[in-house]
């Protein structure tokens, strides 16, 4: 469903490409859109399987995706500001493209498929939308309660 910041192909290229891992970094740690995604799911979705938790390994697989967007916001600065030749530079980029792909792969493969089953295929759906009406939020700069008034929608509480 969604990524925190790079594509797979842009992930590739921070191990192989020293102007594509710079090119990708910079321009993830400032889109509205990327720092979105983790926003969203932070916001929204999280909650949402935190509520619908029923094993204690549902319980670990929250907590390390919330560890997961922790680690990414300590690291993103630093990549950021390291100069995009130094080994430094090439090392976190390389633990950064591990984490995020370890990360969506979890989401995808385990966190969401069991949100689906616990919610229901309906309510997983409306979670989907209330998701995408936020990333439109958040792309174009609009708060909540001014979406709100234009689509006449009120966003439910997780």
């Amino acid at each position: 469903m969604w990524h925190l910041f790079c594509t797979t192909f842009q992930l590739d290229s921070l191990t192989q490409n020293k102007g594509a891992q710079s090119k990708c970094l910079r321009r993830s740690s400032n889109r509205k859109g990327t720092a979105g995604r983790s926003k969203i799911e932070e916001e929204i979705f999280y909650p949402a399987f935190k509520q619908s938790i029923r094993t204690k390994s549902d319980a670990h697989l929250y907590n390390e995706a919330l560890e997961e967007h922790h680690v990414v916001d300590l690291v993103m600065p630093k990549i950021k500001d390291a100069d995009a030749d130094s080994e430094e530079f090439a090392a976190k980029a390389k633990v950064l493209k591990d984490l995020i792909e370890h990360h969506a792969e979890e989401e995808e493969t385990q966190m969401f498929p069991k949100a689906r089953k616990a919610m229901g295929t309906a309510m997983f759906r409306e979670l989907g939308e209330e998701l995408r009406q936020r990333k439109q939020e958040l792309s174009t700069g609009m708060s909540g309660r001014n979406m709100e008034r234009m689509t006449g929608n009120r966003r439910r509480v997780a």
